[in-house]
């Protein structure tokens, strides 16, 4: 049931949000009925079946090509539509700053085209403009006289006046105004220009965030190198290297190509051990089993290990395992290795709790030696107080993305003790690598892709 209501409340906001999207860039800007409007109209019902569709597909078990389709442009508008949406409420600040400036610009060239009317000198004969001609008989003085003289008298002053003033001149009919000046197109309101220019400002910067996001992701992660320093680390095992990678998300978007550049990140480091942390896939082994095949290719010294995160257990988490084992991984599944100078061990995810795999941290850590230091693998940061409970000197965890698209970290911060890089836990360290691919969308903005190599350092060097 409440799962049911927290659907239908994303269901409500995902309509809201279009609704408004819609309304910005395609109610505000276009006029009704063209071609233009009909186009935003459909984009704005189909680009969200398309984002269901892609959420779904995989798990109601639709063909693996058809989550293919789905996957780029459904995943995608997720992330445009986020965008679009922050740079739209931008917008809303600029917009009525826009208007006043407009507005004012506006009446104060009104008001200077009503003063350069007002101010046009009057049309003269000689006279000057407000001076009274003398030579010329006033009506008033014809009409006094008419009223003193009789009849006769009026007469003569008329013909006086008449000739006086000479023959009268028919007044010329004025052209027409509309034959004289040419019709113009009429320009677009105030209110239309401003929605036109905030709508493409925002189209212009959603899309270009969403763009390059999706650029790094498809390059590839960077290297990062940290140095951790554990205090039971003996010398001989100083500046031990370990590559730590997770989330590579292998799915219908991120596919062999994705896993190669990362394997191929991996070797040029020289690591001693790879640590694979967690969320290696978002399908099926029959789907997704020969884009795996290139972690086959790992060199390290010490070998490459792996433990499940959550999306494993999305995917068919026993067929995974063996899977990797089969390409020469060795998974750690609640399990302990001693490798030279420290104990490495591994814990399933708590996702794993449903099918009675959940992490077993006395299992992997119970039985060990305290005087040698520890590095635990686990896929969620959240396990951190176990480890520092089971004396673990330093933990290697992925899961948060570094929040993946900005402000995401924001909200991965409420449910993370770390969302991004190293922090202390009493005696315990916890590192948390952003990961080296992108669940959803393949985006990623303020949260780069990494592949971050550990570098250990003994307290005694």
């Amino acid at each position: 049931m409440i799962f049911a209501l927290v659907g239908l409340v994303v269901l409500a906001l995902l309509g809201a949000v279009h609704r408004y999207v819609w309304r910005r860039f395609v109610g505000d800007t276009t006029a009704p009925g063209s071609r233009l409007r009909v186009a935003g109209t459909v984009a704005a019902f189909v680009l969200p079946l398309l984002s269901v569709g892609a959420m779904t597909s995989g798990r109601v078990g639709a063909p693996f090509w058809l989550q293919q389709v789905l996957a780029w442009p459904g995943f995608l508008w997720l992330a445009c539509l986020l965008y679009l949406t922050l740079a739209l409420l931008v917008g809303e600040v600029v917009r009525p700053v826009l208007l006043r400036v407009l507005a004012r610009r506006d009446a104060a060239r009104t008001a200077a085209e009503s003063g350069t009317a007002s101010g046009t000198p009057a049309e003269t004969s000689g006279t000057p403009a407000g001076v009274p001609d003398e030579t010329r008989p006033r009506t008033e003085e014809l009409v006094t006289s008419g009223s003193a003289g009789g009849s006769a008298s009026s007469e003569a002053v008329a013909r006086t006046a008449s000739e006086a003033s000479g023959p009268v001149a028919e007044p010329e009919a004025e052209p027409a105004a509309s034959t004289s000046v040419p019709a113009l197109a009429p320009h677009p309101s105030r209110r239309l220009f401003v929605s036109r220019v905030v709508g493409g400002a925002a189209a212009a910067a959603g899309l270009a965030t969403v763009g390059y996001g999706t650029y790094g992701v498809l390059r590839g992660p960077s290297v990062k190198r940290i140095t951790v320093p554990l205090a039971k680390l003996p010398r001989a095992a100083h500046g031990f290297r370990i590559a730590v990678v997770s989330d590579i998300h292998i799915g219908p978007i991120l596919g062999r190509a994705h896993t190669r550049r990362i394997v191929d990140t991996i070797n040029a480091t020289s690591p001693d051990l790879v640590a694979v942390v967690g969320d290696l896939v978002d399908g099926s082994v029959a789907d997704l089993g020969s884009a795996a095949e290139p972690l086959a290719a790992l060199r390290a010294r010490h070998g490459s290990y792996f433990v499940t995160g959550n999306h494993e257990y999305f995917s068919g988490a026993e067929q995974w395992i063996d899977h990797v084992r089969e390409l020469g991984l060795v998974p750690l599944e609640n399990a302990r290795v001693e490798i030279e100078g420290f104990d490495l061990a591994g814990v399933n995810d708590i996702a794993g709790e449903t099918e009675g795999q959940g992490p077993d941290f006395i299992r992997a850590l119970g039985d060990r030696d305290r005087g040698r230091a520890a590095v635990l693998m686990a896929h969620q940061p959240v396990v951190i107080h176990d480890a520092v409970e089971h004396g673990v000197d330093l933990q290697l965890s992925g899961h948060t993305h570094g929040g993946q698209l900005w402000p995401g970290n924001y909200l991965a911060e409420l449910a993370n003790p770390t969302v991004a890089g190293l922090e202390r836990y009493g005696d315990t360290q916890l590192f948390v690598s952003r990961g080296a691919g992108a669940w959803g969308p393949p985006v990623r903005v303020g949260a780069p892709s990494d592949i971050t190599v550990v570098e250990l350092a003994s307290r005694q060097a």
